[in-house]
């Protein structure tokens, strides 16, 4: 074994896949990559993601309590690194990357033409945003595109580094 920085544990347990998070505020839509995020609960279908408090997108998500995440496929991958690297302050994320807003039915931010799937979300807990920019969403309603068969998303390794859905395998198992 050898020693490895602390600051590079994250890039062994980055959860993927990257997603794009919209956003809306005072009828301004925006978009971020988002890597930081996990599974917390099935049933009703609860995550929770790390967002930023620098990030323009962290003021409308706290301010406005619902968000939507869109799940991009690699053929998405330029267009996500490029949201990644621009910040939403100053210009139209959807315009500039080259994505298309399309209206969601229960909340304010918008869904994402392209991507494989958008869920629908609104805040449930946030009394780890202070301490940790750490909320829990609950998916209200959720999106699939079934024109985009077998899609693969895109898992942040840092540093613009990316690893690609591979092989499919079954094994038995007591989970849903």
């Amino acid at each position: 074994m050898q020693a490895l920085p602390l600051a590079e544990v994250y890039k062994l347990l980055e959860p993927g896949p990257v997603v794009l998070l919209t956003t809306a505020d005072r009828g301004q839509m925006n978009l971020m990559t988002l890597s930081w995020h996990m599974m917390v609960e099935f049933e009703p279908p609860l995550l929770a993601c790390v967002v930023s408090s620098s990030d323009y997108s962290f003021t409308a998500l706290r301010a406005n309590r619902e968000c939507v995440i869109g799940i991009p496929a690699v053929e998405l991958a330029a267009k996500v690194v490029q949201a990644g690297n621009t910040s939403g302050r100053n210009a139209d994320k959807f315009a500039l990357v080259g994505l298309t807003p399309l209206p969601a039915k229960q909340v304010a931010a918008p869904l994402i033409s392209e991507c494989f799937a958008n869920l629908e979300c609104k805040v449930v807990d946030s009394r780890l945003v202070n301490k940790y920019n750490l909320f829990v969403l609950e998916v209200i309603e959720a999106w699939i595109d079934p024109s985009q068969k077998n899609p693969k998303t895109l898992h942040h390794q840092g540093y613009g580094r990316f690893v690609i859905d591979g092989d499919t395998i079954e094994l038995a198992s007591r989970m849903r």
